[in-house]
């Protein structure tokens, strides 16, 4: 009978250690399940328009972002870059990148640390190890903190490397969120009070010899960035530009014409231009609508967007299937026949 009983308590115990490592086996997988589901949408053919991809590659604010936080998140994405679909040249046109026909580009923000400038050769060969395929082009922030001042070493880095660079121009003097800067506001872009700054920085950028990859004012409909709109008027139509129009998305329109207009004045026409939403409009209301910020077809070359899954384990799960689904008929609207880049995709693991 003690034989008995012993035997049944061994079964137990062997069947509950098989439950707990299934259970861990399924946490850890969840992050390899959502890379897949990105891979499975990007590869469907129901996003014709998509032809650029970039993992962000780094654990900000507690996250587990980086592809080797598990090996099987690694694996999953090694596995699914490996197709011969995901290029890594890029092909220029008059200095402007041009979609492939058949082919989907796979860059990186390749963990350039949490200001997103600390650029360096070890981090893009790092990550290319990581997965077993080049990237082309590399993303990172020019932050106008101290000054708008043009990255000259970070430009070189990438290039020498054989990537293109990829920047973000980030109307920001410090790294606050949720809050105004009252240094680069966009009515002061607007006037002109950085014109001679920016004179330089596209002079410079003219003067590069190769072509560049740019945006302005990244995921300009979140609250977190201080170029959003809820910050330069909001939904009030009666203090800027059309009397129709939310103000502080116009502002913002505004402000990236600006912008662009200087670049093209000072012949910096190596650079293409894209226009980065998110995902999810924060604040949810009328006024925040991307089609309110877009500069328009003649200033913009590719759309762009942010996809993110759960930062925590307590966050509801969204799949990237379930992101695309959000933006995609919202950015063909604004454009139907521009080419769309995955800017930054991204979830963490669980544990």
């Amino acid at each position: 009978m003690k034989k008995v009983q012993i035997l049944f308590l061994l079964l137990i115990v062997i069947s509950c250690k098989s439950l707990d490592e299934k259970a861990e086996s399924t946490q850890e997988n969840i992050k390899a399940k959502w890379i897949n589901d990105a891979f499975d949408a990007i590869e469907s053919g129901n996003y014709p328009n998509i032809k650029s991809i970039s993992w962000w590659h780094e654990n900000w604010e507690g996250t587990k972002l980086r592809l080797d936080s598990s090996p099987e998140a690694t694996e999953a994405y090694k596995n699914r870059i490996d197709n011969e679909i995901y290029d890594s040249e890029l092909v220029f046109e008059n200095n402007k990148l041009i979609p492939r026909v058949d082919g989907i580009y796979q860059g990186a923000f390749p963990d350039f640390g949490g200001q997103e400038n600390f650029v360096s050769d070890e981090k893009i060969i790092a990550f290319e190890d990581l997965v077993g395929k080049d990237i082309a082009y590399a993303y990172f922030s020019n932050n106008w903190i101290g000054g708008v001042f043009f990255p000259t070493d970070d430009f070189e880095i990438i290039h020498n490397n054989g990537k293109t660079p990829f920047v973000r121009l980030m109307a920001r003097s410090d790294f606050s969120e949720n809050e105004a800067d009252e240094t680069y506001t966009m009515q002061k872009i607007i006037d002109g009070n950085f014109d001679a700054e920016l004179n330089t920085w596209f002079v410079k950028a003219a003067n590069l010899g190769y072509p560049i990859l740019a945006e302005f004012g990244t995921e300009m409909n979140g609250e977190w960035f201080p170029w959003n709109g809820k910050y330069a008027g909001a939904g009030v139509t009666t203090e800027y530009g059309d009397p129709n129009y939310p103000d502080g998305p116009e502002r913002f329109r505004d402000a990236y014409r600006h912008i662009i207009n200087i670049a093209n004045a000072n012949n910096a026409n190596n650079i293409t231009w894209f226009f980065h939403v998110d995902v999810h409009s924060i604040p949810q209301v009328d006024w925040n609508d991307i089609s309110n910020y877009y500069p328009g077809d003649d200033y913009i070359d590719w759309l762009g967007f942010s996809a993110y899954g759960p930062y925590t384990k307590d966050d509801e799960m969204e799949y990237f299937s379930d992101l695309v689904n959000q933006v995609y008929p919202k950015l063909t609207e604004l454009s139907p026949n521009k080419p769309i880049a995955v800017l930054e995709f991204g979830v963490t693991d669980f544990d």
